[in-house]
């Protein structure tokens, strides 16, 4: 096994049929596997799942029974992948799986030990503007220079997942994962990816400003932790 892709879905019941059609692209290549991590759903997810899945060759599903976070999801997903190149992306198709493609030929170009990472295009301008300032305050906390720190997909390889020490469960994965892969000396490769609406549902955490202010505490609260471990 090639690549596998761990995509965690929080009821995502409306999503599925569309997501594992875009699955479907993916693993047509040899190599490639899709694990879509039913991440403590508690809408008719296992349902779609158990009827869907059995008609997508290569697409594979797991169940976290309580939703302990959107990182601890993905890290459920990759501790069950079995390909030498591990990464995730998201559920609700704002971007496209298929976008993993494109980071894949960056693999193939550069070789295994890169961290590649997806840079979107096609946002509202108030979230641009969001992410350029909690990217300005990590490079100014942290040293490294990180922007667009939440765009999808991440991949990398399994030797350098497998160097982690105790990630974070919830959306600080990401920085996280970045991180890490700043501070290992990684090369760090990034391409557009087009950021569209989501095709159902609501986002569990970008829905009001009250939201981002409780983004903003959790990763300023990890952010700080992370300062704390390079110290030590």
């Amino acid at each position: 096994m090639k690549f596998s892709l761990v995509i965690p879905c929080f009821n995502e019941a409306a999503n599925l049929p569309l997501l594992l059609e875009r699955c479907k692209q993916l693993t047509c290549h040899d190599g490639i596997e899709v694990i879509l991590v039913d991440n403590g759903s508690t809408d008719n997810s296992s349902y779609v799942f158990a009827q869907l899945l059995p008609a997508y060759q290569g697409c594979r599903s797991i169940r976290v029974e309580k939703n302990m976070g959107y990182g601890f999801g993905i890290l459920a997903g990759l501790r069950e992948a079995r390909g030498e190149i591990i990464g995730w992306t998201h559920a609700d198709l704002q971007t496209d799986p298929f976008d993993v493609m494109e980071g894949l030929k960056l693999l193939d170009k550069y070789g295994p030990n890169i961290f590649v990472k997806g840079r979107r295009f096609g946002r509202p301008l108030g979230d641009v503007l969001f992410s350029v300032g909690m990217s300005f305050f990590e490079f100014v906390l942290l040293r490294k220079p990180m922007w667009d720190i939440n765009a999808q997909p991440s991949l990398f390889s399994r030797n350098f997942f497998e160097k982690w020490n105790d990630p974070p469960h919830d959306f600080s994965l990401d920085l996280y994962a970045y991180y890490s892969a700043r501070c290992m000396g990684l090369e760090i490769h990034r391409f557009p990816v087009f950021f569209g609406k989501r095709a159902h549902g609501t986002s569990s955490w970008n829905i009001n400003w009250a939201a981002k202010r409780k983004f903003i505490r959790r990763t300023v609260e990890f952010s700080l932790q992370l300062k704390k471990r390079v110290k030590a």
